[in-house]
C-alpha cells in the first residue's frame, strides 16, 4: 500500500543521495553515498557506471530501510553530460562513464570545428562546440572500444545520460530521457525538439544508440521486481537534469531570477521568454517540460568551482574543503592573490578548453590563508563572469541570485558573491534542491498540485563600495587574461 512518499534519486559526480518527500515537500528520511572519480589521463575525468548503479541501489536500500519499499513515485536528478554506452543484450558498459569534465573528446571537437561546424551545431542546439557536451564523447567510445562501432551500426548498443542509465536499471530495459538532458548531448534539436540527422553525420554517432526523449514529468516506466528494494510496480514520474531541478526547485516560473548551483562545477541558469541565442558564450537550453508546456533557459557552465577549494585544499595539505575554508576565513582578503582555476579549461562565458590554472599575486607576504581565501573567490568570481553574460545577453539588470548547493552554505563565499555582482544573494535553508525540484514535477506527473520546498531564506546584501569592486575585478579578470589561449576560436 502507498504510503504517500515521493523518492527522489539525486546522482551527482561526488555523491549519489536518495531523499524521500512527504506530500507537503518536507524530508522523512534521506541517504547519501560518496561517489568515486577517476582522472585516468591529463584532462580526462570517468566513473563507473556500475558502481553508479550500485551507489543508487545502496541509498533506495537505506531509505526503504525506514520507510517500506512502497512510494508513490521515483523522480531522478542527475549530473549532466556524463555518459553511458551500454550492450542491449546483458545491460553491461562497454566503457567507463565519461563525466561531463573529462576533455578527451576535445580533439574531436577541434576537427568538427576546423571543419566549419560550430555555427551550426550552435544554431540547432544552443549550445557552443566544447568537450562538456556528450556527442563528441559517444564518438570517442564507438572509435576507441573495440567493436563499439560495428555494434552501434547494428543496433546492439545504447547510450545515454545518467538519468537514462539509471531508468534501465530500474525498470530492466525502458531507454528514455527528458527534454532537459536531452538537450544538453548537442545531439538534439531543441527548436524541432527531436534527436537532429544532420548533428548525428557531424559527430558520427548513429541515432540508433539515442533513447526517446519525453516531457520531464513523464510516466517513463515501472521499477521491475528485483532490481532494487522498492516495490515492483512503482513509477518513475520524473526525469530531469539537476541543474534544472534545482531552478524548478527554487519555485522559478517565468524569467527574471537567476540561481546559482554551487558543486563541483557550478551552473547558472535563467528562464527565457523563448528560444534565444546567446552573444556572450552562453548555452541557450531547454529548462524543463511538463503537459503545461516547455521551458528555455540560458545557462553558463563553470568546469571548476566547489572542486577548485578541494584542489587547493590537497595543495595546502588541509584535504577537506571545509578546512580551507575555515582557513580562508581567518583573514579579511586575498592579499592581492588571484587563483584562476582552469584545472580542465575554461567553461562559460570563455569556452577555452586549453587553458590551465595559475595563482598570481605571490609576494613575501602571501601566507597558506591568502591561497586558501583566493581559492574560494575563484568560486565567487567565475560565477560573477556568467552573471554578467546574462544580463549582457537579455539586456537588463538582473535583481538577484538564489544560490544552492554545498558550497553555498560558506557565508563568507555568499557575502563576496553579493559584492561582487552588486545584488543581493539569496540562501534558502534546504540543501537539497536539485532533488527536491525533481519530487516537485513527479507530484506535478501524478496530478498533485507540488508543495512549496523554499523555506526560509537568508538574504546576503552587498557592501562592497563600486570603487572596490572595479578593482578586485580587474585583478580577477587580469589573471583570466593570463590564462586564456591567444589563438582559441571563441564560440
Amino acid at each position: 500500500m502507498s504510503n504517500g512518499l515521493i523518492l527522489a534519486i539525486d546522482q551527482g559526480t561526488t555523491n549519489t543521495k536518495a531523499l524521500a518527500f512527504d506530500a507537503g515537500g518536507r524530508v522523512v528520511v534521506s541517504a547519501s553515498v560518496p561517489m568515486a572519480v577517476s582522472y585516468p589521463q591529463p584532462g580526462w575525468a570517468e566513473q563507473s557506471a556500475t558502481d553508479i548503479w550500485q551507489s543508487v541501489s545502496a541509498v533506495i536500500a537505506k531509505v526503504v530501510a525506514s520507510t517500506g519499499p512502497d512510494m508513490d513515485a521515483v523522480a531522478i536528478s542527475n549530473q549532466r553530460e556524463t555518459i553511458v554506452v551500454w550492450d542491449a543484450r546483458t545491460g553491461v558498459p562497454i566503457a567507463p562513464a565519461i563525466l561531463w569534465q573529462c576533455r578527451r573528446s576535445a580533439p574531436k571537437c577541434a576537427a568538427i570545428r576546423a571543419a566549419g561546424h560550430a555555427p551550426e551545431i550552435e544554431a540547432r542546439t544552443g549550445l557552443g562546440l566544447d568537450p562538456l557536451f556528450p556527442a563528441a564523447k559517444i564518438a570517442w567510445i564507438l572509435d576507441n572500444v573495440p567493436g563499439a562501432r560495428d555494434a552501434a551500426i547494428s543496433g546492439s548498443l545504447r547510450a545515454g545520460t545518467i538519468d537514462t542509465w539509471l531508468l534501465w536499471k530500474l525498470t530492466g530495459g525502458e531507454h528514455a530521457t527528458d527534454h532537459s538532458n536531452a538537450s544538453r548531448t548537442q545531439l538534439f534539436n531543441t527548436e524541432a525538439l527531436t534527436w537532429d540527422p544532420a548533428l548525428a553525420r557531424i559527430f558520427d554517432v548513429p541515432l540508433t544508440l539515442l533513447p526517446r526523449v519525453r516531457n520531464s514529468d513523464s510516466a517513463f516506466g515501472t521499477v521491475a521486481a528485483g532490481t532494487c528494494a522498492l516495490a515492483a510496480g512503482t513509477p518513475v514520474h520524473a526525469m530531469v537534469g539537476d541543474s534544472h531541478a534545482a531552478l524548478y526547485g527554487h519555485g522559478v516560473r517565468e524569467p527574471g531570477t537567476v540561481k546559482a548551483t554551487y558543486g563541483t562545477g557550478s551552473s547558472l541558469m535563467t528562464l527565457t521568454t523563448g528560444r534565444i541565442a546567446s552573444r556572450s558564450g552562453l548555452s541557450s537550453t531547454i529548462a524543463w517540460s511538463t503537459s503545461g508546456g516547455l521551458a528555455y533557459a540560458l545557462e553558463g557552465n563553470i568546469s571548476v568551482s566547489g572542486q577548485a577549494v578541494a584542489f587547493m585544499g590537497e595543495l595546502l595539505g588541509l584535504g577537506d574543503p571545509s578546512a580551507v575554508a575555515e582557513l580562508a576565513a581567518t583573514v579579511t582578503d586575498s592579499n592581492g592573490v588571484v587563483f584562476v582555476p582552469a584545472l580542465v579549461g575554461l567553461g562559460a562565458p570563455y569556452w577555452d578548453p586549453d587553458a590551465r590554472g595559475i595563482v598570481a599575486g605571490l609576494a613575501l607576504g602571501t601566507r597558506p590563508a591568502h591561497l586558501a581565501r583566493a581559492a574560494v573567490e575563484s568560486v565567487a568570481f567565475q560565477v560573477a563572469d556568467v552573471f554578467s553574460a546574462m544580463e549582457t545577453d537579455l539586456c537588463t539588470a538582473l535583481t538577484r541570485l538564489s544560490a544552492d548547493g554545498g558550497a553555498a552554505r560558506n557565508d563568507m563565499l555568499m557575502q563576496f558573491q553579493a559584492d561582487l555582482i552588486g545584488r543581493p544573494v539569496l540562501r534558502g535553508d534546504l540543501p537539497e534542491v536539485s532533488a527536491a525540484g525533481a519530487a516537485m514535477l513527479a507530484a506535478t506527473g501524478l496530478g498533485r498540485s507540488p508543495p512549496s520546498i523554499g523555506g526560509h531564506q537568508r538574504e546576503f546584501l552587498p557592501t562592497m563600495s563600486a570603487a572596490q569592486r572595479a578593482d578586485v575585478l580587474g585583478r580577477w579578470l587580469d589573471g583570466v587574461g593570463r590564462v586564456l589561449n591567444s589563438d582559441r576560436t571563441t564560440n
